[in-house]
C-alpha cells in the first residue's frame, strides 16, 4: 500500500508539471481540407480552432479538451487519435519535457524532428517521432503494450492562457496520411 501511495504521488506530480497549447500558423500553407468548426470543444488556452471534417470526437476523457479519432489508412489495423490538453496557466511543463516524455513512449527513445514555428503570433513547437509506440496508458503511466511501426506528431503552442498541446498518434500510415489534415487544423488556431 505504501509502494501504491508513492507512485501515485510521484504520477500525479509528474502529471501537474508535464502537459500544453496552440493557434493559426504565421508561416500557413494553403490547403483543400475542409474543417468544421464547433463549441465549446475547439476552444481552450485562449484560442478557437477547426478540426478536418472527416475527424470525429471521441469519447470525452480525463485531462483532455477533446479527443479526435481518426479514420484508419487502407491497411491499417487501428484509428489515430488526436489528443488536445489543456492545464491551464504555467502548467504542463516546458516544451523540453514534453517532447523528452513523448520520445521516451517510444521505444528507445528515438530523436525527434522538430520545427519551431509561429501561427497567429504564437510561438509553436512541431515534433515527429516514429519507431514502435509503447501505449502508455496515460500521463507518465506503464505502457499497455508496444505497437510497431506507430508515429507520433505533437504540437505545443504557446497560448494567450498557457500551453495548449495536440498529440496525433498512430500507425505510419494513418499520421502520414492525415498529416495535411493536422496542419490545417494548426493552420485554423486564432485568439478569441
Amino acid at each position: 500500500m505504501k509502494r501504491f501511495m508513492l507512485l501515485l504521488i510521484v504520477a500525479v506530480a509528474a502529471f501537474v508539471l508535464l502537459l500544453p497549447g496552440c493557434k493559426k500558423n504565421d508561416s500557413s500553407q494553403s490547403s483543400n481540407v475542409a474543417l468544421t468548426k464547433e463549441a465549446p470543444e475547439n476552444t481552450a488556452a485562449g484560442v478557437l480552432w477547426s478540426y478536418p471534417s472527416r475527424w470525429t470526437k471521441g469519447a470525452p476523457r480525463q485531462m483532455r479538451v477533446v479527443t479526435y479519432v481518426i479514420p484508419a489508412a487502407e491497411g491499417d489495423a487501428e484509428p489515430g487519435e488526436c489528443a488536445v490538453s489543456y492545464f491551464g496557466s504555467g502548467a504542463g511543463g516546458d516544451a523540453e519535457m514534453n517532447i523528452m516524455r513523448w520520445s521516451s513512449q517510444f521505444e528507445g527513445s528515438p530523436s525527434p524532428v522538430r520545427k519551431d514555428d509561429k501561427i497567429s503570433g504564437m510561438n509553436v513547437v512541431k515534433v515527429q517521432i516514429s519507431g514502435s509506440y509503447l501505449a502508455p496508458a496515460g500521463p507518465m503511466m506503464a505502457a499497455t503494450g508496444k505497437k510497431d511501426n506507430f508515429r507520433l506528431h505533437g504540437v505545443i503552442v504557446e497560448a494567450p492562457e498557457g500551453k495548449l498541446f495536440f498529440k496525433f498518434t498512430g500507425p505510419a500510415k494513418t499520421v502520414e496520411g492525415a498529416g495535411a489534415e493536422l496542419d490545417a487544423l494548426i493552420g485554423s488556431l486564432t485568439k478569441k
